[in-house]
């Protein structure tokens, strides 16, 4: 890499805490050498109460965009000068572009997720969908299914302040995309859950239930209510096949996507608003996603 920087190298970064288990750095700087770009992106360590100073350091230093992870993607929603529409309605930003200044701020975990689905096959135009759990990433998907022409969508999450959190964001959502038709519901009634999920089209796992260390962990305990035109969709990556997808695969379900992809795409999505070009998928899939 030391090859690569030079006194023109444009600065790119990943913010939050704690970032030293991240990906991304190594991500975007092997796709930076692989087009031949003369980007360099680093991470570096910035706690809630600093994102105010951060931002002038990236007005100064002509930053030209960074990531945000927790716990820093609310705070910078609000300081940054201008926010996309799913980065309006959830009031999180985990992508910030910066153009001459001005700081431009965007969701991309949301996008991940819909391009996940498509390399699958599935679009979810005019799709009727379940979502289970309205936490960050729920949200984020919540979100970019309604902006990306979704008809119907059940989310359930637990009663509580995330459950009023959701319902307010759904009747955001309504001024972007009024046609979309979008319900909350508590994630305890069961019956209503395997109801929403015998008229949907795609079912989806946004919640940490079957995450390791917890892998035998699934939201769903009576199988019967996979078949075989459902998709089935997880946002857990570790592990790679989760119970949910391997007992809908058992059930005959025939798409049954995992969340691996989404990490891929979200950062697809990121590199092309900080570069204008194409993340080289295919080689950064076989270096980084091929386990």
């Amino acid at each position: 890499m030391e090859k690569r920087i030079s006194g023109t190298t444009t600065l790119l970064a990943l913010i939050g805490s704690p970032v030293e288990h991240s990906g991304s750095p190594a991500m975007h700087n092997y796709s930076f050498e692989k087009l031949g770009l003369d980007y360099a992106y680093m991470a570096f360590e910035i706690k809630e109460d600093q994102v105010g100073e951060f931002l002038d350091a990236a007005r100064l230093l002509k930053i030209r965009g960074f990531n945000v992870t927790m716990p820093c993607k609310m705070e910078v929603a609000r300081q940054v000068d201008e926010l996309s529409p799913a980065a309006q309605i959830m009031g999180a930003s985990n992508t910030v572009v910066n153009e001459n200044g001005k700081l431009i701020g965007h969701n991309t975990d949301g996008v991940g997720f819909v391009k996940n689905l498509a390399e699958h096959g599935v679009s979810v135009k005019d799709k009727t969908i379940t979502l289970m759990g309205g936490g960050g990433a729920g949200t984020a998907i919540f979100v970019q299914l309604a902006l990306d022409g979704a008809s119907k969508i059940h989310v359930f999450n637990r009663k509580g302040a995330n459950f009023e959190k959701l319902e307010k964001i759904a009747k955001k959502i309504l001024e972007f995309a009024p046609e979309c038709k979008i319900q909350v519901c508590d994630m305890a009634d069961k019956k209503a859950l395997y109801k929403s999920i015998g008229e949907s089209d795609i079912l989806v796992n946004a919640t940490n239930v079957g995450m390791k260390p917890n892998e035998k962990g699934t939201m769903i305990q009576d199988t019967s209510v996979y078949r075989e035109d459902l998709v089935v969709a997880e946002i857990i990556y570790n592990p790679k096949e989760t119970r949910m997808m391997r007992e809908a695969k058992e059930a005959g379900v025939k798409c049954v996507v995992g969340g691996k992809g989404m990490l891929l795409w979200q950062g697809a999505e990121a590199f092309h608003l900080f570069t204008g070009q194409e993340m080289p998928v295919e080689d950064v899939k076989a270096k980084f996603f091929a386990q």
